[in-house]
């Protein structure tokens, strides 16, 4: 078993993490009580402890070929954007643990989202169906060569999906124009900023964003401004390296595979994404952003999109040289419902570790509130 609970794994990350760069206190006391909220939720902001367990709960799949992969992967880790032709691209939009990983934990952990969705009820289908979609999308990828996602003529099913009214403009730009003001923004990023912007005149402000959970805790400085009649808005998000290679003591390597993942990729790119150092710069909109599942309307192909999902790792994958060929070995040498159990496997994993940061959290509240 592995030696460090989940609330000394998560100290000994974050000490790890602090040393690297700054940390906001308020934003990492709201990443613990959300991981408390939902299994899901804690999958989302815990890769460190993912990477962990998986050698050890995925033994066999943790011997396999290995591929640039995302590693923190799951089902709310695609979004769209807009590529130099203003054509709308579906695929993955955060690769902020991006490294070279045995290619099996992408999938893994992509079916493990998709059976803690159906325990929350934010998704319906079968987990060892949902595990059939993911693999067949991920095999049919890697046999075709991979192909982006372009939602125009191509792919209707998930522009509608993409374009839903729970995505409009004005839901959207309400809400980030709710954020705070952000402190103490470096200069070379205002800088870096600004220069994203269409014209270099334009009067705007820094918010503080609190988003995602794996990054939640990191600086994220957020720039809105108004343009011809609209809001627009530019980020930049502080990087590090993946925590696939911290093993709860040191981290080995410093390396950022970020951009080296989307250039290699078989991909449409967005042409507003940059990176600055460690410092990632992309454009914020309703239709360049991370869709949520419960973004999506009620009524719902789940079984095309999870295979959907599948071909675009596979995407991502090919952008490893020489992957097509050895990873359409590997697959046809695996046994039968592989993925099915490792997915299974990985998830009682997750769940037990999400039950003991919940009842520690609950411990620390109750202490709190009987306080003097």
């Amino acid at each position: 078993m592995n030696p460090m609970d989940i609330k000394q794994a998560t100290a000994a990350y974050e000490a790890w993490l602090g040393k690297k760069i700054p940390l906001i206190g308020a934003d990492l006391k709201l990443k613990h009580q959300r991981m408390a909220e939902s299994p899901f939720a804690f999958l989302r902001a815990t890769f460190y402890r993912w990477a962990q367990w998986w050698p050890e709960v995925c033994p066999e799949p943790a011997r396999a070929p290995s591929v640039l992969g995302v590693g923190d992967l799951h089902i709310e880790n695609f979004g769209t954007w807009r590529d130099a032709e203003g054509r709308l691209i579906w695929g993955v939009n955060d690769f902020d643990e991006v490294f070279s990983i045995p290619y099996p934990v992408d999938l893994v952990r992509l079916a493990v989202s998709a059976r803690i969705a159906k325990i929350e009820g934010s998704v319906a289908c079968d987990p060892g169906d949902a595990c059939d979609a993911i693999l067949a999308g991920y095999t049919e990828g890697i046999e075709k060569g991979g192909r982006p996602f372009v939602l125009a003529e191509h792919n209707c099913f998930l522009r509608e999906l993409a374009l839903n009214d729970l995505r409009a403009p004005a839901r959207y730009w309400d809400k980030l124009n709710q954020w705070p003001k952000a402190e103490k923004l470096p200069s070379e990023i205002k800088k870096v900023l600004s220069r994203a912007l269409p014209e270099s005149s334009l009067s705007f402000r820094v918010a503080h964003r609190q988003a995602g959970l794996g990054s939640l805790g990191r600086r994220r400085f957020t720039l809105l401004a108004e343009w011809r009649g609209g809001f627009i808005a530019r980020e930049a998000k502080e990087l590090v390296q993946s925590a696939w290679r911290w093993d709860g003591k040191k981290q080995i390597g410093t390396k950022i595979f970020y951009q080296a993942a989307i250039d290699r990729a078989v991909r449409v790119p967005d042409p507003m994404v940059s990176l600055h150092q460690h410092w990632l710069i992309r454009r914020l909109a309703p239709d360049c952003s991370r869709i949520e599942m419960n973004q999506l309307p009620g009524k719902r192909d789940e079984l095309k999109l999870l295979r959907a999902m599948g071909f675009e790792t596979a995407n991502i994958h090919l952008g490893t040289k020489g992957a097509a060929k050895i990873l359409t070995g590997d697959l046809r040498k695996r046994p039968s419902q592989w993925l099915r159990k490792a997915a299974e496997a990985m998830g009682q994993a997750t769940i037990r570790d999400w039950k003991q940061w919940r009842a520690k959290q609950y411990v620390l509240s109750f202490a709190r509130a009987s306080s003097p």
